[in-house]
């Protein structure tokens, strides 16, 4: 589903990845990562593809904040904090995030 997102202008955390053949509770704390960040301040939706990532094809999830605090108090999070360990030491062969301002959208939608 594509995210909802108010009028620019916003910010886009881009995380691009790898996986390794570890999975180890990868899945049930990515779910746990989103309803998490569901909650937090400034948290305004996200997208994600991950098909094909553990085959070693790069998953990409961007999600989409308020501001650079918000994103800041998110990356602060002490749950967060432990599975981004987790994954720098189990679960990504790689990764990289971007932060982006967000200054311009439009699209198009059937029906």
């Amino acid at each position: 589903m594509i995210a909802s997102t108010p009028v620019p202008p916003y910010y886009a955390v881009i995380f691009t990845s790898t996986r390794t053949d570890i999975d180890d509770g990868y899945a049930e704390t990515a779910e746990l990562m989103v309803r998490m960040a569901e909650r937090q301040p400034g948290y305004l939706g996200h997208e994600s593809v991950r098909d094909g990532a553990a085959q070693g094809r790069p998953g990409i999830t961007v999600s989409y904040w308020r501001d650079l605090d918000s994103i800041r108090t998110w990356k602060q999070v002490m749950e967060h904090a432990v599975a981004q360990g987790h994954g720098r030491r189990d679960w990504y062969s790689a990764y990289k995030t971007r932060i982006a301002l967000v200054e311009r959208d439009y699209g198009f939608e059937r029906g």
